[in-house]
C-alpha cells in the first residue's frame, strides 16, 4: 500500500519560451513537500529549445 504524505509531483514549465514564440515547450517533473513549500516553486533549468538556462515555474 502506498504511503500517504505531503510529497506531491509538480510540473515546472519555462516562462521565457512562452514570451519568445519558439515552438515546443520545456517542462520538467519534480516532487515537493507541500508542508515545507506551500507556494509555487521556481528553478533555473536548461531549455533545449532555446539552448540556454531559463527560469521554470510550477504550473497546476
Amino acid at each position: 500500500m502506498a504511503k500517504k504524505g505531503n510529497r506531491i509531483q509538480v510540473i515546472l514549465e519555462c516562462t521565457a519560451q512562452k514570451e519568445s514564440g519558439v515552438p515546443g515547450m520545456s517542462r520538467y517533473i519534480t516532487t515537493k513537500n507541500r508542508k515545507n513549500t506551500p507556494g509555487r516553486m521556481e528553478f533555473k533549468k536548461y531549455n533545449p529549445y532555446l539552448k540556454k538556462v531559463t527560469v521554470h515555474k510550477e504550473i497546476k
